[in-house]
């Protein structure tokens, strides 16, 4: 089996496929996916806006898609819409993996410039065509999948379209999202509608099935395979509100009382199947639509089943107040086929209710129907649809995130914003080191890049201010390297530099276990880089003012309702410090710039342009010891 080594160069403006071989050393350094992604996106301009023709979007894959254990996933990389800051963002199901046989022995696509008229991107046979796509424009993400039986899609919606920055590229009909950051505006600026794979997944090799079979049963028994195996990611939701990290009612309280409705054991009693065509693959749940009333906007029908995640019963659920899991899912579905992420969504209409509470807006003043409040789902859905579609002008201003709502109506410490982006998943007041991950996220406030909540919050390890700098800072430079793998996170514990190793001398692929060590943090320090060369600061890496606040009932409150008075707002100084630490563990100086040091040592001395900040050769010392 050859390692692939070219990459499809697309153009949208010029109508132009070209391929082209990849930097020997770029693939070295890199390998693909999020690595790769960077370094293409690094050749952009600085300052480019996002949604101009010169912003480029890399569809990506890695030398092992489609044959590690885990769900395959493609990687979306481009500059944030919603941010301004490096993106990359992930999905999974067959399109990932029908892409990497599609590609044939290129690693991805880099797209750039724009269409003067709707178009897809058609790959296949490893070249691409760009087709007229102008009878698909309008449908949503069901639609379209649904106009392409023979193969496998990635696509926008009506959000995308629209420029909802913080819309999504679905695949399979909207059951899987590239969902953070709105990479599917991106694709809406570019007129592109659809990027289509047309080849079957690739056959995986005898060396390599060997290696997954036994790398499968590893993961299977792994923590993380095990808590997927039994609940997919819908048992967050219980976890989150037994160790009191929920997002309630917009950020106001840790726990909900309503948790019960939205969790697992509900998911079980409504899963219409559950899908399991791999075993070291948990299959998800699948739950039935419910009410018959479509997603979208033409009246027409649900699909028959939609497929929530953690996320949507905590942004959709917990987070509006909705205690009934099929109000959730529907709202989920709504997303999903509208192309909008539900996190990023669930957040807007939280802060509208708010903000409505507060006074600061008058819904009926901005062309919403009804009273905004908590627990009513039909107001959500309705906020979602004017959202998508920018069509009132309330949906209009939160179509551009909660962060710019803000800055127009007032409601800064209302909901937690990180670079831009709405936080996820878990409250940092119920564990203090989680607040330094969603700070020091290289795409804004995301849960996925470390999760030390799962340790912090349940045995509280008693780390000092240096060891949870460094639990921080050593689980996103795992994770980085797994995506440049593209592989599923979630193989974190089973996958290390020496597995991965392995798995490249069967490709034939000789690498170094340590400079697979080094690969995640040569890859989270480029997209550092990139980042500060487009204007980011130390004071983009902050503490959302939101989390200073107090919660409902304070940290000690029990199921029962008793509470206590203790304060559980995060504390901005012992943050301050805690930042401070987390940059000397890196090797960066107090402005959180990569040393020259560093850099020499990743072997990136070369690369910062004039425009991108560097730190000093030395870093400034870390009070609680040296690395």
């Amino acid at each position: 089996m050859s390692v692939p080594d070219r990459i499809l160069r697309v153009d949208l403006s010029a109508g132009r496929v070209r391929s082209e071989r990849v930097p020997a050393a770029w693939r070295e350094r890199y390998v693909g996916g999020k690595g790769l992604g960077a370094r293409y996106l690094y050749e952009t301009d600085p300052g480019v806006d996002p949604e101009a023709p010169a912003n480029r979007l890399a569809f990506l894959v890695g030398p092992l898609t489609s044959h590690l254990p885990g769900e395959p996933r493609y990687a979306a990389v481009t500059k944030s819409p919603l941010t301004g800051a490096f993106l990359d963002s992930y999905g999974g199901g067959s399109f990932a993996s029908r892409l990497a046989g599609s590609l044939g022995d290129h690693l991805g696509v880099v797209i750039e410039g724009a269409a003067a008229e709707p178009v897809a991107l058609s790959i296949g046979g490893g070249e691409a065509t760009i087709e007229p796509a102008g009878d698909i424009e309008g449908l949503d993400a069901a639609e379209t999948d649904a106009a392409f039986p023979d193969a496998a899609v990635a696509c926008i919606g009506p959000a995308g379209e629209a420029g909802v920055r913080y819309a999504t590229i679905a695949s399979d009909g909207g059951d899987h999202h590239a969902g953070r950051g709105g990479a599917g505006a991106v694709m809406g600026s570019k007129r592109l509608k659809a990027v289509v794979a047309r080849d079957p997944p690739p056959e995986t090799p005898p060396a390599l099935r060997d290696l997954r079979d036994r790398d499968a049963e590893r993961f299977a028994d792994s923590d993380a395979g095990r808590w997927l195996a039994a609940g997919d990611t819908l048992e967050t939701v219980s976890f989150a509100d037994e160790t009191g990290v929920l997002p309630t009612r917009g950020w106001q309280a840790r726990r909900f009382e309503g948790a019960d409705g939205l969790g697992v054991e509900r998911a079980s009693e409504r899963a219409a199947g559950r899908e399991r065509p791999d075993e070291a693959v948990p299959g998800g749940f699948r739950i039935p639509a419910g009410d018959g009333e479509r997603s979208g906007a033409d009246g027409g029908s649900d699909p028959a089943e939609t497929v929530p995640r953690g996320g949507t019963p905590i942004a959709l659920g917990s987070g509006l107040g909705i205690d009934d899991f099929d109000a959730a899912a529907a709202l989920g579905g709504v997303c999903d086929r509208l192309g909008v992420d539900v996190i990023s969504a669930g957040n807007a209409v939280a802060w509208a209710v708010r903000a409505s509470d507060a006074g600061l807006i008058d819904a009926a003043d901005h062309g919403v129907e009804g009273d905004l409040a908590f627990g009513d789902e039909a107001a959500a859905r309705a906020l979602i649809e004017e959202i998508a579609s920018r069509g009132t002008p309330l949906g209009d201003a939160l179509a551009d995130g909660v962060e710019a709502a803000a800055e127009r109506f007032g409601g800064a410490d209302l909901v937690p914003t990180v670079k831009g982006m709405e936080l996820a998943s878990y409250d940092p007041r119920g564990a203090a080191t989680m607040a330094l991950a969603f700070a020091t996220s290289d795409r804004g406030g995301c849960h996925r890049r470390a999760r030390p909540v799962e340790t912090e919050a349940v045995a509280d390890p008693g780390w000092s201010p240096a060891e949870r700098a460094a639990t921080v800072a050593d689980e996103q430079d795992r994770r980085a390297a797994l995506w440049c793998l593209v592989a599923d996170d979630f193989l974190a514990d089973a996958f290390g530099p020496e597995v991965a190793a392995e798995w490249f001398a069967a490709l034939g692929d000789e690498r170094d276990p340590e400079d697979l060590r080094l690969l995640g943090e040569r890859v989270w320090t480029l997209a550092r880089l990139f980042n500060l060369r487009e204007g980011f600061t130390r004071d983009d890496d902050a503490l959302p003012e939101a989390l200073t606040r107090d919660t409902e009932g304070g940290p000690g409150r029990e199921r029962d309702g008793d509470s206590d008075t203790e304060r559980d707002g995060l504390d901005p100084e012992a943050f301050e410090r805690l930042l401070d630490r987390y940059y000397a563990y890196r090797d960066w100086d107090r402005e959180g710039r990569p040393t020259a040091r560093l850099l020499d040592r990743l072997g990136l001395a070369d690369l910062p342009d004039a425009a991108t900040p560097v730190g000093s050769a030395e870093r400034v010392p870390d009070p609680d010891g040296d690395r």
